[in-house]
Formats: C-alpha cells, structure tokens, sequence
C-alpha cells in the first residue's frame, strides 16, 4: 500500500496574495518569494513535528475565525512572535498558554486566518 509521508503544503485562498505573502514576511519572518514560502525539515526545532489532525465540524477551537481550517506554525519566541504580528496589525486571541510540549499563542491574521504559534520545549 503507498502511504502519505507528510504534509507536502498548506494552500488557501486570500483576496490579496501578494499582501498577506508580505505581510507574513514583515511580521513573522517568512521568506516570501512571491508564490510561496518553503520550510525546510532542517529549520525545525529537534521536538518540532507536522500534526495532522481532523477536528469535529462542531469545533470551537477555530474560533472567533470563521474559516475551517486554522494554521499552526513554529516559532522560536510565541511571546516575541506575538507581539510582532499585534504591531503588524493582527488580533491576538486568547492567553499563551504552556503545556509539557511547549507554548501556544493565537492570532487572526489580515485576512481572518486563525494561526496557532507554537513554541516547542
């Protein structure tokens, strides 16, 4: 039986591409090329890992965005990763919260994406 391996790109939708693309670029670090960002397997902390993970349709856990999907990116520093995209305009949602495999933090992007920042230990 063929297997997946892992998660080959997140593709969505936006009204404005290339702005949200440079947005992301300004405020979180990402490396823009004008289509796409690619993150290489080696940039990734030792207990990062790519969850994938079907939510109930009845989930809040998306909250307050109304789209049915939710990004969850890594970052080195949720608090200071935070506090960029809030001065890039970003709405914060909810409290940092820690758990045994790291911190988490929440923002609506420009477009009304919920992103997940996660910060492993």
């Amino acid at each position: 039986m063929a297997r997946a391996l892992g998660v080959g790109g997140i593709f969505f939708k936006s009204p404005n591409p290339a702005a949200l693309g440079a947005w992301y670029q300004r405020w979180l670090g990402l490396e823009y090329d004008g289509q796409a960002v690619s993150f290489q397997p080696s940039a990734m902390p030792a207990a990062g890992l790519t969850v994938w993970s079907p939510f109930a349709a009845s989930t809040k856990y998306f909250d307050p965005a109304t789209r049915e999907f939710m990004i969850n990116l890594v970052v080195d520093d949720v608090d200071g990763a935070l506090a960029q995209v809030k001065e890039g305009g970003a709405t914060l949602v909810g409290d940092v919260q820690d758990f045994d495999y790291g911190r988490f933090g929440w923002f609506l992007d420009p477009d009304g994406n919920k992103v997940e920042l996660w910060q492993p230990k």
